[in-house]
């Protein structure tokens, strides 16, 4: 990998993150969006010229056509809006600053960076010539940090005409050393599934009143007592799922003593790893359960009004194996003992898991192994959610990695402050997704 090859994709990527491509729930100006997609037009000639693009409100879908029509065609995937960059940034998030061997700026990993990284792939491969054996395609939404309906209707587009996928990679794990304590390596960590994702409001009423004379079980009382069971009570079913299973498998030959001889048989440890992986990390206990977390709450607009209604907001990410529905009741049943009403305010959307044992995993395995030589890939259920889960309509292989190298710190500056990425991490990033589209 030469430094020139690494300078030039630094300039580049550069480029993309100073547009700010900010997204927010029911936008109607897009302008800024447009702009990006003639930005996107000029940065990547070649393969812009032998693509069909469509625009989907914002949003893009661009078809490669291969030579073989009979051949299942692959989707790689990553959005081009971004977050809000507001604090005291070390260079400002806009600015694309290249300084000490990183990128900085808002967009670099969440995914802009990836997004850049998959194009720069095809761009090249299309200026030598190159055509795939299948069709590719490329998507990018512009509302994927808010409500995702460009991903949605993109989705049901493609099922419409009766498109599948026999694989679809978007945004998910990265390359990470030690992904969660003890595991001495470098890990591929390539999700083969997500949480779905509900929001929902609590509602305690009362007949109100003075604070001088409060009466028992008020609204706020009951609602911190029901929160308190949820956050203290297991409320929810813990499943240690063959993906997991496996990641513990692959980790185990890099942890010390009696844990790695567990780890490396952890179906037959299920009952056990079942109670100690919450107390590993939180990450780690997220993948075996439902979780639900607080995070808005309201009560009377006076401080001696005992509130005639009072609510909290919780977010919840529900399991594979307890699913929405099953999560739901095991949550209202808990609400009904304090008398509280629930509401939906978002409902999830169930996407199955994907088999690990897959050719599409495989590609991906051997793409990771192609680019960064040494790593281990390993197969999780990602905890957040991405634009993927829709495409579980056309695709039962849908795969969620983003292949750069990544320190805790730079995982955390994801929705944060000095959001960036490593040089260093560019020409293996664009590497995979050439191994990727050749489908080597």
């Amino acid at each position: 990998m030469s430094d020139n090859r690494s300078e030039q994709y630094a300039q580049t990527l550069s480029k993309l993150i100073q547009a700010k491509t900010v997204s927010c729930r029911n936008q109607t100006d897009l302008s800024i969006f447009y702009a990006f997609h003639q930005l996107l037009r000029e940065t990547f000639p070649h393969l812009f010229a032998v693509c069909e693009f469509e625009d989907f409100s914002g949003g893009i879908l661009l078809r490669w056509k291969g030579r073989d029509e009979n051949k299942l065609p692959i989707l790689l995937m990553n959005h081009h809006d971004v977050v809000e960059a507001a604090g005291p940034w070390k260079h400002p998030p806009f600015s694309g600053t290249i300084a000490d061997g990183k990128v900085y700026g808002r967009g670099t990993l969440d995914t802009k960076g990836g997004l850049w990284a998959m194009l720069q792939a095809a761009d090249e491969l299309a200026a030598d010539g190159f055509v795939p054996e299948q069709d590719v395609y490329f998507e990018s939404a512009r509302d994927e940090e808010n409500d995702s309906v460009t991903a949605d209707l993109i989705s049901q587009e493609l099922l419409r005409r009766g498109i599948r996928f026999s694989l679809v990679l978007d945004e998910g794990g990265m390359v990470l050393y030690e992904p969660f304590k003890g595991a001495k390596g470098t890990f591929a960590m390539i999700g083969v599934g997500e949480k779905s994702y509900i929001d929902m409001k609590f509602t305690a009423r009362s007949t109100g009143g003075h604070a001088s004379t409060p009466g028992k079980n008020t609204p706020l009382v009951r609602l911190g007592r029901f929160m308190a069971e949820v956050e203290d009570k297991n409320i929810f079913e813990a499943r240690l799922s063959p993906p997991v299973a496996e990641m513990l498998r692959r980790v185990a030959p890099t942890m010390d003593g009696a844990l790695s001889k567990v780890l490396a048989r952890a179906d037959r440890f299920s009952p056990v790893l079942e109670r100690v992986m919450p107390k590993i990390s939180a990450a780690a206990g997220a993948m075996l359960r439902t979780t639900l977390a607080f995070t808005m709450a309201q009560g009377s607009e006076g401080r001696n009004i005992l509130p005639q209604e009072a609510y909290v907001i919780g977010n919840m990410r529900t399991s594979h194996h307890q699913g929405c529905e099953g999560s739901i009741a095991a949550v209202k049943k808990v609400a009904e003992k304090y008398d509280i009403e629930v509401e939906i305010l978002e409902d999830g959307f169930n996407s199955p898991l994907s088999d690990f044992n897959s050719e599409a995993f495989r590609l991906v395995e051997r793409a990771v192994c192609s680019a960064y030589p040494g790593v281990i890939p390993a197969p999780y259920i990602m905890t957040g959610a991405t634009d993927s889960r829709f495409m579980s309509r056309v695709s039962d292989n849908c795969l969620r990695f983003l292949p750069f190298k990544v320190s805790d710190e730079q995982v955390e500056s994801i929705h944060g402050l000095d959001e960036n990425v490593d040089v260093a991490s560019l020409a293996p990033a664009v590497d995979f997704y050439k191994f990727i589209i050749r489908g080597e």
